[in-house]
């Protein structure tokens, strides 16, 4: 494989398309919205961004996903949200795992809403937003309510707790109520329904109770191509946005909700062959040798190593593309390198071009493709991108 993309420096990077991006987007708003009746508003996609966009660089991501349409971001940190103001972003931000205290001043200033997980956070809200200068109308935070993922989030239990101390602060601001599905993928376990009725019953004390929820979200990916009854208000795509579905159980629904929701994947990763060399019967490879030729081999080392994001546990046992045939990992994963077998690739020289995963002609492999050899999910993959990776965006 050729490419027209110029490169100075340690050949190793990210092909990002932004087009595809774009076009993941929408494709869920159109599903969200299919049956949605013509009265009633579009519901509101939050694109989740958090960890640099899943490895994909989140300016970049975030400023494509704005121009495109996405109504809110989803982040899991304060700095992160201050990255994207810092960055000009201006459409509504939502930090997800909320804040530590001494951070409101911070989320008052920078406009970011907070999820609020416990009672007490909302008094240290309620002090920043008083101060803030030109403050003109209530800050809006929203409510996270656990339902089963028992992580983060008030108890439906709390909820009159919860009612009774937001009456008091007359500074803030109910934005939204949201909770977090634990195993919204396993179509058969009953968890996911469960965690819906706890959910709406905390909804509906909280209007008995006077109080509005606001914008209503539980679905996240696996939710918005399968349970449509989830959508609320509005939906928070997370791997989806970036062309990835979650492994589907029962397993012979995994290619109707792919048809249903058709997404791309947007991210390549590729480096080069910088050094190829024979090896002879019994000659092993790298660290502890974990390799040993058991026949005359052509080994090429590739730029790429586990700081950049081709994980360790692929050693010996994973595959990438070279001239479009897949070529064995083998031996073990270095920090900066790798050795793959390329015996079998005809014409394989130093300078080729490697793809980790991505678009690599009619062979392609994806991300989701190693995180099946890893065992792991395919946002382990994606998240696991160095620093030092150039990021060359597309489209």
């Amino acid at each position: 494989m050729t490419s027209s993309i110029n490169f100075s420096g340690r050949p190793i990077w990210a092909e990002i398309s932004l087009g595809a991006v774009r076009r993941n987007l929408a494709a869920i708003q159109r599903l969200v919205n299919s049956a949605r009746p013509a009265r009633q508003k579009p519901r509101k996609v939050m694109s989740i961004v958090k960890a640099n966009a899943y490895g994909h660089g989140a300016v970049p991501i975030v400023k494509a996903l704005e121009k495109a349409g996405a109504d809110w971001f989803g982040v899991a940190c304060v700095s992160e949200g201050v990255e994207l103001r810092n960055a000009g972003i201006r459409r509504p931000i939502l930090i997800l795992g909320g804040y530590w205290p001494g951070e409101e001043k911070v989320l008052v200033e920078f406009r970011l809403s907070p999820a609020v997980t416990n009672c007490n956070q909302l008094s240290l809200l309620e002090r920043a937003a008083a101060k803030a200068r030109g403050q003109k109308c209530p800050f809006g935070f929203h409510l996270k309510i656990n339902t089963g993922m028992n992580r983060l989030g008030i108890a439906p239990k709390d909820v009159d707790c919860f009612v009774r101390a937001v009456s008091k602060y007359p500074h803030l601001e109910l934005q939204g109520t949201f909770t977090h599905f634990a195993s919204s993928e396993l179509l058969d376990n009953e968890e996911t329904a469960i965690q819906q009725r706890r959910f709406r019953n905390a909804l509906l004390r909280m209007k008995v109770l006077g109080l509005s929820p606001g914008l209503i979200h539980m679905a996240n990916s696996a939710a918005i191509a399968a349970r449509p009854d989830t959508w609320c208000d509005m939906v928070r795509p997370g791997a989806a946005t970036y062309g990835y579905h979650p492994a589907y159980s029962p397993a012979n629904r995994q290619k109707a909700l792919e048809t249903r929701l058709s997404l791309e994947p947007v991210l390549s990763l590729r480096t080069r062959i910088v050094a190829v060399r024979d090896l002879e019967p019994g000659e092993g490879v790298g660290y502890n040798a974990r390799f040993v030729a058991s026949r005359p081999s052509r080994v090429a080392v590739i730029a790429a190593g586990y700081a950049d994001g081709l994980m360790r546990g692929l050693g010996s046992r994973g595959n990438v593309m070279v001239r479009e045939q897949h070529a064995p990992i083998v031996g073990n994963i270095s920090m900066d390198m790798a050795t793959i077998d390329v015996t079998d690739v005809e014409g394989s020289r130093v300078g080729d071009i490697v793809t980790i995963y991505g678009a690599g002609g009619a062979r392609s492999r994806t991300a989701a493709d190693l995180s099946l050899d890893l065992g792991t999910v395919v946002q382990d993959v994606l998240c696991a991108i160095g620093t030092r990776v150039r990021r060359i965006y597309l489209d």
